[in-house]
């Protein structure tokens, strides 16, 4: 990733307003504390540095944490609506989903509300990078999950998204 980073993006971010900062960094993930904590680290004398430190603040997620930052996820299959730049980069991400296979789009669905009726939230993945069917047979193993490992790996997943996403806003 660093070297399709634009050095002026890093640049913009170390020397803007901490709302300006929080704002370039706000579509990773919607959890004010954890953007507040990466915009105090500037200046970054690199991107890998950000990096770091962004993974760093994630590791301290809990429960609390994984709920807040779930209010502003889309489903799985749901297509993502808006402007804003968390539905830019869902729709990015989920786009092996949004097809036109009517028979994952429902089996999608019928895996999210199996979902959310076992463990009360919704399905998180990172979705970049798999096919739907892929991310199908995931959420179908993750629901063999004790509540406590689901939690763990809803948090792996989430850091995964927010990484995904921070090294995108430096990378436009």
């Amino acid at each position: 990733m660093q070297e399709t980073a634009r050095p002026d993006a890093l640049r913009a971010f170390n020397s803007a307003s901490v709302e300006q900062a929080k704002e370039m960094i706000a579509a990773c993930v919607a959890l004010p504390e954890w953007q507040q904590s990466l915009v105090a680290g500037r200046p970054y004398v690199s991107l890998g540095a950000l990096l770091e430190k962004a993974a760093a603040l994630s590791e301290r997620w809990q429960l609390s944490e994984l709920e807040s930052a779930l209010q502003a996820h889309p489903r799985i299959g749901d297509k993502p609506k808006g402007l804003s730049a968390e539905s830019s980069f869902s729709r990015q991400e989920q786009a092996s989903v949004n097809g036109h296979d009517a028979a994952l789009r429902q089996a999608l669905s019928q895996g999210n509300a199996d979902y959310e009726a076992r463990f009360g939230r919704v399905f998180l993945i990172r979705a970049k990078g798999r096919s739907g069917e892929e991310i199908l047979a995931n959420l179908n193993q993750r629901l063999k999950n004790s509540d406590a490992d689901e939690i763990q790996e809803a948090l792996r997943q989430l850091r995964k998204i927010t990484q995904l996403r921070l090294e995108g806003v430096f990378a436009r």
